[in-house]
């Protein structure tokens, strides 16, 4: 079987156009990693993946394996069929300079080369621009691998080194998605030193969904999400 794998390394960003019927898996290579993650329809660059959509259609506030990822259309753009960790969230955003500088000092690649401290808002940032895309078009993005807790206020926070050596997930496409990401710390970390994780990175072909399928039945509004992508695809093949 085709694929492709690489290590993507600490505070990086990456993306790619991945095509319906394949999958991508994503590997916390040494523990503690955090994968900031969003997803456009490359044919429409103005359906992007929606947060609230995603968490309200399941009756739920973590992502795990049997979740479907939905943009702003109705439509699924991927869903998760393997995943070792059973939590990944959605809700806390990226980290911003002024977070990496209040934690761990300012560091500037002019300055300090490979030993900076790049922030998840900024590194989407480049990575987007390579298809025309701008801060205007920044969306709340996936954290996988980070789990946040909550206390009786509301406050959250994050829960340090959730994530051990090889914990992993694996999401099938269910629709051309340009996914881009980045492997820059969670904006709720506390860590004593700037966190610096590769995640590896695995793509190859995906079985054929079956009708039993977790991720198509364990809600109804994932079979409507099925459906709309099942109508989107015969508009674009007809």
């Amino acid at each position: 079987m085709k694929q492709y794998q690489t290590v993507i390394p600490p505070a990086s960003h990456w993306s790619f156009r991945m095509r319906r019927g394949t999958q991508l898996t994503l590997t916390d290579v040494e523990g503690g990693a955090n994968v900031g993650m969003v997803f456009y329809n490359p044919e429409n660059l103005l359906e992007r993946y929606n947060a609230p959509d995603t968490l309200k259609a399941q009756h739920t506030f973590k992502l795990t394996k049997g979740h479907c990822l939905y943009s702003d259309m109705g439509r699924i753009f991927a869903s998760i069929i393997e995943d070792s960790l059973g939590w990944h969230e959605t809700v806390c955003g990226n980290s911003h300079a002024s977070h990496i500088e209040s934690q761990w000092g300012k560091r500037d690649y002019q300055n300090d080369r490979n030993n900076w401290q790049q922030n998840g808002h900024d590194a989407m940032l480049v990575e987007m621009a390579k298809y025309g895309l701008t801060q205007a078009d920044i969306t709340a993005n996936l954290n996988l691998f980070s789990k946040v807790e909550t206390d009786d206020e509301g406050s959250m926070t994050l829960v340090e080194q959730h994530s051990k050596a090889g914990a992993h997930l694996t999401l099938r496409f269910e629709m051309d998605t340009l996914v881009i990401l980045h492997t820059c710390p969670h904006p709720l970390s506390q860590a004593d030193q700037y966190p610096r994780k590769p995640v590896s990175l695995l793509l190859e072909k995906a079985l054929p969904v079956a009708d039993d399928d977790l991720c198509k039945n364990s809600r109804p509004e994932n079979q409507r999400g099925f459906a709309n992508n099942s109508l989107y695809h015969f508009g674009l093949e007809a």
